[in-house]
């Protein structure tokens, strides 16, 4: 059976896949998660990436005033494509603990992005999270 963490890897390299390689979601999806994986993974996954393209332009809402000194435009794309899957995930997984939700995006930032990535994931993510919790 294959981890949560794992799921979220393969869920970035996919939502990569579509929007830097211009794939199919379903395409991507089917390479990077097999055939050999079990159906809970898989529907994991690809609630993961399917969830973070619709619901990308809310996030982006979300995130652009929080981002100091940064437009979503300009970030890098490994950055935007984690926030935004962070984002959805805190707020369509709320059985999810968001210090787990922020924790593993801290954790694909320090595997793919930048060395400064994972503070600015932590911090932006940490901020919605907050925010969620008094509203």
């Amino acid at each position: 059976m294959a981890s949560r963490r794992q799921g979220r890897e393969q869920a970035l390299q996919a939502l990569y896949a579509i929007v830097v390689g211009h794939r199919d979601p379903g395409d991507a999806l089917d390479e990077l998660v097999g055939e050999r994986a079990d159906s809970e993974h898989r529907a994991f996954v690809r609630d993961l990436v399917l969830g973070t393209l619709d619901h990308a332009p809310t996030a982006d809402a979300l995130l652009a005033p929080r981002l100091e000194g940064w437009t979503i435009e300009r970030l890098p794309t490994l950055d935007r494509l984690i926030l935004e899957m962070g984002v959805f995930e805190l707020h369509a997984h709320p059985d999810t603990p968001a210090a787990v939700v922020i924790n593993e995006a801290v954790e694909l930032a320090k595997k793919f992005s930048t060395e400064e990535s994972n503070r600015y994931v932590n911090g932006v993510l940490n901020a919605i999270a907050k925010e969620a919790a008094r509203s």
